[in-house]
């Protein structure tokens, strides 16, 4: 586990990373839900870029021992308050995501906060769990990094 997980406010500088973080067959078939073509590196900025623009939405830079490791954002989605995140796949398994969805959360002050995750997305499911999140519902949609549905998971946090 690395000791030294913190977060600062996503910029534009910390895009190109996160494009090379995400191009990761494995990470892409684990997260489910992704981009159509994960790398057309255009379509990668103006979504990020109108991200960066959002006010509404609170993103963050996951470092890990001052390197990039990913990143978090808290946004709504289907009409609920709601977190994602994604680390590139070597700050996998090292409690990187745990530490920093939690340092995330004591920084928002809504409740309940949701997240989505792909059924068999066993990392992340742990993560949530040990975050306080607890399943409140099922759903389906369509994963383009599979090429068919995937039945998700709708995790809650109310505390």
């Amino acid at each position: 586990m690395l000791e030294n997980v913190r977060l600062r406010p996503t910029t534009a500088e910390d895009l190109p990373i996160l494009f090379e973080q995400q191009l990761d067959p494995e990470a892409n078939h684990m997260a489910a839900f992704t981009a159509k073509d994960p790398s057309d590196r255009q379509a990668f900025t103006a979504h990020w870029n109108k991200i960066l623009a959002d006010d509404s939405i609170e993103k963050m830079t996951v470092l890990a021992d001052g390197q990039i490791a990913g990143y978090i954002v808290f946004f709504e989605q289907f009409g609920s308050p709601s977190v994602g995140y994604w680390l590139g796949k070597p700050f996998w398994g090292k409690g990187i995501a745990t530490q920093a969805l939690t340092a995330f959360l004591a920084l928002l002050p809504v409740r309940p906060v949701y997240a989505r995750v792909a059924k068999d997305n066993v990392g992340s499911i742990r993560v949530l769990h040990k975050c306080g999140f607890r399943q409140a519902g099922e759903d389906a949609g369509f994963s383009n990094a599979r090429g068919c549905d995937v039945e998700e998971l709708i995790m809650v946090r109310e505390g």
